[in-house]
């Protein structure tokens, strides 16, 4: 085929110059047919592409449709259920809210009902009027330890670093909390001038890079820290412990986003990938975490002082609620992060295949804290793929306090799901440090889509409340949702994650399913005892 391609590309050439003599403006065309001819040449005689080796020029159209295949399978070939990782569905009622446009679908639902893993949830016959249903539904955030607690809404905005997004980004955000009333975490990336510009609440992430309040060797800088914390804007402060986008892994700024900017807000050096550390300098045990969640707690001032994780293996979360047992100190609240989360870049194996779904997390830490009798004095947070009403209604009904959305946010800013967050090059301004492509994204125009996001939402959570016979999120339980779990048999969440009696861990009466899990964990280490599994010796030995 390559001898086919560069002799058919030859007689076009001469042919060319023979036409030529008898027509002149056909030189003209001399100059494509011999950049042809060159590029095939050269691609039959490299080696890196065995294709294009063997295809010279050909081969090249293969790239091409590749290049536009995500563009044709989104625009053309997508139906309103598909699209990953937002199905398009869920990515138009965003749009539509953020709009103000109409957000009503005609003609029935286009789920399938009888599907496997399909979920709804129950309505009651003693309905209430949207009217008399809590209309800005607040949850107060600060345990007994606590001397500023903050009132937070229902919906946040989820952490997402200036660095992953642009600043134009970040700017909107922040501008549309401080006119809804919801708060912006910073992400791992630190706190900058763009999160208080506009004073739209804050609460402000702290990672294992430490970055805002970071020493030159990369360890925690407590002076920083007290000056950044007591800022007004700044209402709560997150150690993120890990993250579901890469858990166990730590958060990536790729080279080419490590603008001097962002190296001089963080602590860096500019122009290099900057790969945060998989673990904590600060502190090493579940007993010294809750040390440091007490120094923070001062430091700021008495600012609520919570955690976030991913959640791995279940004992470390034992390991730490035992901690906070005999230090007699908690965090304020829990981030409870899914593996199914992630906005920006991540290793594919990480973002597929490790950290427990939201779903499973969140039951697990809401039935542990209740088990050791901490539950009333923690607000427990949930993140990790929340768009809609219902999502929230989900997570709310298995123990969540109030909610974070990232990739909601980032659809209400513009966001088109072009799936080039790590390339630098996102179309819209939404994920990338290129001034030429963040200058598109309007600060004035897409704060406000994000504010009507977040109102047109909390209002349709508020709908379902009322149908649900209930005026506040905090009356929603596990008895509300229900689940297919396959074409005979439908479970209320209550019996996929059967509730565990208020400090029945502090006592004999634990549940025969975390036994194991609790026997593993200590107080002086995240890794759990050697106690990994109950194995007889005969079964070791084979």
């Amino acid at each position: 085929m390559r001898s086919t391609i560069l002799a058919t590309l030859s007689m076009v050439v001469v042919i060319n110059v023979a036409i030529g003599f008898v027509l002149p403006w056909v030189w003209w065309g001399l100059v494509l047919t011999c950049l042809l001819l060159l590029v095939a040449l050269y691609d039959a005689n490299q080696a890196k592409h065995a294709i294009l080796r063997n295809f010279p020029l050909i081969g090249r159209v293969r790239w091409g449709v590749e290049g536009l295949r995500p563009y044709i399978q989104q625009y053309i070939i997508e139906t309103d259920t598909g699209g990953s990782p937002i199905s398009r569905m869920f990515r138009n009622i965003v749009y539509q809210r953020a709009k103000d446009s109409r957000e009503t679908v005609p003609f029935g639902t286009q789920l399938d009902t009888y599907e496997n893993g399909y979920e709804w949830m129950g309505h009651s016959l003693a309905a209430r009027e949207v009217d008399d249903v809590e209309q800005n539904p607040r949850i107060l955030v600060g345990g007994p330890h606590c001397k500023k607690p903050y009132n937070a809404s229902v919906l946040n905005i989820s952490a997402m670093s200036f660095g992953s997004l642009s600043k134009n980004a970040i700017l909107a955000l922040n501008k549309g909390a401080a006119k809804g009333g919801f708060y912006h975490n910073t992400g791992e990336g630190g706190l900058t001038p763009y999160h208080l510009e506009n004073n739209g609440d804050v609460v402000w992430q702290i990672g294992t890079g430490y970055f805002g309040c970071r020493t030159e060797e990369g360890g925690f800088d407590a002076a920083l820290f007290e000056e950044k914390a007591k800022l007004d804007s700044v209402k709560m402060i997150e150690i993120k412990l890990s993250q579901g986008a890469k858990p166990g892994h730590g958060g990536i700024l790729p080279a080419y986003k490590n603008t001097p900017e962002i190296a001089e807000i963080r602590g860096v050096k500019a122009g290099t990938q900057v790969d945060s550390p998989p673990r904590h300098k600060a502190f090493s045990t579940p007993l010294e975490m809750i040390d440091f969640i007490e120094k923070l707690r001062e430091l700021s001032g008495g600012k609520p002082i919570g955690i976030k994780l991913a959640l791995g293996r279940k004992s470390e979360f034992i390991a730490m609620c035992k901690a906070m047992v005999e230090k007699k100190i908690a965090p304020d609240f829990i981030t409870v992060d899914g593996g199914e989360g992630g906005t920006g870049a991540a290793p594919l194996e990480y973002t597929n295949s490790i950290g427990f779904p939201l779903r499973d997390a969140l039951a697990f830490v809401d039935d542990c804290l209740n088990g050791f009798g901490l539950r009333q004095d923690i607000k427990i947070i949930a993140s990790g793929k929340i768009i809609t009403a219902f999502q929230l209604a989900k997570n709310l009904s298995l123990g969540a306090d109030l909610v974070n959305s990232a990739r909601g946010m980032m659809l209400a800013l513009g966001c088109v799901q072009s799936l080039s967050c790590n390339t630098n090059k996102c179309p819209t301004g939404v994920a990338t440090q290129d001034p030429k492509l963040a200058r598109g994204l309007d600060v004035e125009d897409k704060y406000q889509r994000v504010f009507r996001f977040h109102q047109k939402t909390v209002h349709a959570l508020i709908d379902l409340l009322s149908s649900t016979g209930h005026v506040n999120t905090n009356e929603l339980n596990r008895t509300h949702i229900f689940k297919r779990i396959d074409q005979c048999n439908i479970a209320r969440y209550d019996e996929m994650f059967p509730l565990v009696k208020k400090g029945c861990f502090l006592n004999d009466d634990i549940p025969e399913r975390f036994k194991l899990h609790f026997e593993e964990a200590n107080a002086d280490s995240f890794m759990p005892s050697s106690l990994l599994a109950e194995i007889d010796k005969e079964t070791k030995a084979v």
